[in-house]
């Protein structure tokens, strides 16, 4: 998808990958495997191993996420949420419904003022490693930010839903952080929670790749790349890491530089570093 990956002319297929892309970004109805391949003058099997390998993602996945960037793009503006699902290129509106969950986090609706009428929950906590953030809709945990300033923080989760409906944690939410507290300062507890997150397919597929890596290891980006079967999406790899919202329980801090260098991190390379050490300690103490 354009926003993780751009193939460059030194990729096998890279400019004929780059003309399919754009095909099915002018297409109404995504074009089918077998169209795709039939345009490309290659067989079905060899068009979807090339596809996936320049872009990390399947033609399927690389339309249905095109797609669902341009719904959310036009339930801005549209006179309604029906226009918007068939400009966007919905055969039927009961289709999208269907994926509506996965593609917007909330409903359409919703989605279309800005998270109005969704509840979130956040509680803001401190740790040795500064403020925490933590936010739950009722799909999971939705965002773990951390800063030194609380009022940042917030202001970061307001933006992300402008207009939905926060609503302080409780004390069974607040629960929650202190497992999130618990696992930043003692991390051999382990950290197990519902998530809710969103994003493209490739940044989803790089989520759950990182989630795989155990506490006490850790991979280069290229080896995250090579995990989900997209060798040649190093930097897409980078830049799913630093969108990620769901800190520690997306481990995105267990990558590093191919060097084994600590390179930069969303919310601080020396957070990072803390991190890394105390997972380190708490293995090595069994």
């Amino acid at each position: 998808m354009p926003a993780d990956h751009s193939p460059t002319p030194k990729e096998p297929h890279a400019n004929l990958v780059a003309e399919l892309c754009r095909h099915i970004e002018r297409a109404g109805p995504p074009p089918t495997l077998g169209e795709l391949a039939a345009k490309a003058g290659l067989s079905q099997y060899h068009l979807h191993r090339v596809f996936k390998t320049v872009t990390g993602v399947t033609p399927n996945d690389y339309a249905r996420s095109h797609r669902a960037q341009r719904v959310r793009d036009a339930l801005a503006g549209a006179e309604s949420v029906t226009q918007a699902i068939y400009d966007a290129g919905y055969a039927t509106s009961s289709r999208f419904y269907e994926e509506s969950a996965q593609v917007l986090g909330m409903t359409p609706t919703a989605y279309r003022a800005g998270g109005a009428s969704t509840e979130i929950r956040f509680a803001i906590g401190q740790s040795s490693l500064g403020a925490i953030l933590v936010a739950q809709t009722a799909r999971g945990v939705c965002a773990i930010l951390l800063g030194d300033d609380p009022a940042l923080l917030l202001r970061d989760l307001q933006d992300r839903f402008p207009k939905a409906h926060l609503i302080g944690g409780d004390a069974s939410f607040e629960q929650t952080v202190a497992r999130v507290v618990g696992f930043i300062e003692a991390p051999g507890i382990g950290l197990s929670l519902p998530l809710d997150l969103r994003g493209t397919a490739f940044q989803l597929r790089v989520w759950q790749a990182l989630r795989e890596i155990p506490a006490g290891q850790t991979a280069s980006y290229s080896d995250v790349a090579q995990r989900i079967g997209a060798p040649s999406s190093v930097r897409a790899v980078a830049r799913a890491c630093a969108a990620n919202p769901v800190a520690v329980a997306v481990p995105c801090h267990r990558v590093l530089r191919i060097d084994g260098g600590i390179s930069g991190y969303r919310w601080g390379v020396e957070r990072k570093r803390a991190l890394l050490l105390r997972e380190a300690a708490a293995v090595a103490a069994g």
